[in-house]
């Protein structure tokens, strides 16, 4: 035995010093690999939508449907199948509407526990009941396991199962369990979720949405551009910092980062009216949601928004003459104003301006803020960097998070991976150096990290670069476009300066080739591999699919966001992955959580793909049963050891007693 296979040895017999702790945990691992996988959870482009978010991930796209049908079947009626899925949504609200209505709570109460233990069974059936002891909610942690484990169709416990029952309504505590099981059951459904990108922008609540995610039993997330925007703009990269604000201005949601995070803007808005006061900014109106903003800050706004838009140009440019090797010159287009002539040179063709007036340029030294424009930046870094909130949600998104992500066969990222016409893997120069495929994700995610944790002021300040290189580089996996034209959108009436063409990932995702060449970079393979997209929304009522190849790439961003919904036609795709396969649902728009309770309305979800598996997936067929086969085989060669020390010992033993 090589020496370093001894020192392990040496250290896993701490752990198992016995042939019976060694051999026990054999037993429970391998008894764990037969058991069905978990079920997994796909979401993307989320863009700030709360309450879609919330639904969604309480319903578990379906998943809590199906699990009451699989349990009742036809032996409760429809409305009642409703009724108890809106309970374990919104258990809480329901509780509320319940006992203003409900004449017999004893009863409701007996009925119900009964039904949810029933459904709680069948969720935790896929489990060890150590993981699900885990997941027990503490005050009720001993009453739901008597309850989950008992047997009341044996009549020597019928009696005791009822008692338990009987005596948590007697005691008034029915309402606090009916809670605990609803938590418990969609805990227990939903095993991990994947946010395949984009918490961030245009929707107003991308901070709820955040404080969820980081009370999720088990999550990760694939970093979307919006998410990166942010990222860098908390850790201090000024041209984020400036695109964080005006989007946020742009849709009205100025107060997500006054209210939500604390960030003080009377710096910008005070310099916002200094310079832009009789400006109408007729080019900077609001994207906004009339019963979700005041409009008598729409003036205001406009002028913060065009203000902060001026500045991003400005320091973008900054950023372009910096760094001559992201070959983004052709976007330096402040210095191609003519402000006498009223015009603008796109391109080598003149477009006229729509707006003229640009109090804070120097025309000799177009990308330089001015001395007002310097010192509001320099509040506003101040205020991200020492925004505790923000501070700790980027820091979850670079602890949960990736650039991509390989997870039980199937590749997740947002975005797309840069290819040529040819469909061979782009070649990009990062700081001098050309990365492709897979290594060029690797190499920006490592700067990535550099810019918001380093310590060394020019490493951190080449990673906070590359986090803006990330955010609309034509080379970026998670831009994906040419160009990014905020500035014609603003400023140039033509629409044909508007469009930003997409990679040829794009026009090549249904080659089989190219989709196989990009799952074999990845180190995936075979048949049941697939690729999880988010980023570019489907449009659904143009009769476009999210299916791709076959079905081997699928594309779950369908206008989760409002603003994209009259485009789209739908409200977002999500992805179910459980030990039967995969279950893609299209989503109609989520009314409101009134509406949910109240009437029992849910989102209305058609499945429009479902891909079985050849033969049902086990725990021995996930990432997590690899590393337990492997544990198996290093506790097998433990037991081998410990058995041949007891022959040893028993010779020594022999020989010695011959002797004597």
């Amino acid at each position: 035995m090589e020496q370093t296979d001894l020192r392990y040895l040496k250290s896993l017999a701490k752990q198992y010093p016995t042939v019976a702790a060694a051999a026990t945990e054999i037993i429970n691992l391998q008894a764990i690999l037969s058991l069905p996988k978990g079920t997994e959870h796909f979401i993307t482009d989320i863009h700030g939508e709360y309450d879609q978010f919330q639904h969604v991930l309480k319903n578990g796209s379906g998943a809590i449907k199906r699990k009451i049908e699989d349990e009742f079947g036809n032996a409760i009626s429809q409305a009642e199948k409703k009724s108890i899925a809106t309970l374990i949504y919104y258990p809480e609200q329901k509780m509320e509407q319940v006992i203003k209505t409900e004449e017999n709570m004893e009863d409701w109460y007996r009925v119900t526990l009964y039904r949810l233990i029933r459904i709680c069974k069948g969720a935790s059936s896929k489990y060890t009941r150590s993981k699900v002891r885990k997941a027990l909610p503490k005050d009720f942690a001993y009453v739901i396991e008597e309850l989950l484990t008992g047997r009341p169709d044996v009549s020597d416990q019928e009696a005791y199962y009822n008692e338990i029952i009987h005596s948590v309504i007697r005691t008034g505590r029915a309402a606090e369990l009916v809670v605990a099981f609803c938590n418990l059951i969609r805990r227990l459904v939903v095993d991990h979720l994947h946010v395949v990108g984009d918490i961030f922008d245009r929707g107003p609540y991308p901070n709820l949405i955040m404080d969820t995610l980081m009370s999720h039993h088990s999550v990760d997330i694939q970093w979307g551009n919006h998410d990166i925007s942010w990222m860098g703009a908390a850790a201090g990269n000024q041209a984020l910092i400036c695109n964080v604000i005006r989007i946020s201005a742009k849709y009205g949601n100025l107060n997500l980062l006054e209210d939500g995070y604390g960030i003080n803007l009377v710096p910008l808005a005070r310099l916002a009216m200094n310079r832009y006061d009789k400006d109408p900014c007729s080019c900077f109106k609001l994207d906004y949601r009339e019963e979700e903003y005041d409009v008598r800050d729409a003036m205001l706004d406009e002028k913060m928004h065009k203000a902060i838009a001026i500045m991003q140009f400005k320091l973008e440019g900054q950023m372009i003459v910096g760094h001559p090797e992201f070959g983004m010159e052709n976007r330096l287009l402040l210095d191609k104003i003519d402000p006498a002539a009223g015009t603008v040179l796109i391109e080598g063709k003149k477009y006229p301006l729509r707006d003229l007036n640009f109090p804070t340029i120097d025309w000799e030294h177009p990308y330089e803020l001015s001395v007002d424009e310097a010192d509001v930046m320099e509040r506003l870094t101040a205020a991200f960097l020492n925004c505790e909130k923000l501070q700790r949600q980027v820091r979850f998104l670079f602890t949960k998070g990736s650039l991509y992500h390989v997870y039980n066969g199937n590749l997740l990222y947002h975005g797309c991976v840069p290819l040529n016409e040819d469909g061979s893997f782009t070649k990009v120069n990062i700081y001098g150096t050309e990365y492709a495929g897979k290594a060029l994700y690797d190499v920006l995610e490592s700067y990535a990290r550099k810019g918001y944790y380093a310590i060394d002021p020019e490493e951190k300040k080449k990673g906070s670069d590359i986090l803006w290189f990330i955010w609309e580089n034509k080379n970026s996996p998670v831009f994906g476009k040419d160009k990014m034209t905020t500035f014609e959108r603003y400023f140039v009436a033509e629409k044909a300066t508007h469009v930003e063409p997409k990679n040829p990932y794009y026009r090549l995702l249904e080659k089989e080739e190219i989709v196989n060449a990009i799952l074999a970079e990845f180190g995936l393979s075979g048949q049941e591999a697939h690729i999880v997209n988010g980023h570019i929304p489907i449009e659904a009522k143009k009769g476009e699919s999210p299916v791709k190849c076959g079905g081997k790439l699928l594309i779950i961003d369908g206008g989760f966001s409002k603003v994209y919904q009259p485009k789209t036609g739908i409200a977002g795709y999500t992805l179910i992955y459980n030990s039967y396969g995969l279950v893609l649902a299209a989503h109609e728009p989520f009314e409101s959580v009134e509406k949910a309770v109240s009437d029992g309305n849910d989102i209305v979800s058609h499945t429009i793909l479902v891909q079985h598996v050849v033969r049902r997936k086990t725990v021995a067929d996930t990432d997590n049963g690899k590393v337990m086969r492997e544990n198996i085989r290093d506790l097998e060669n433990l037991l081998q050891a410990y058995r041949l020390s007891e022959k040893v010992n028993s010779a020594r033993k022999l020989k010695f007693h011959t002797e004597d």
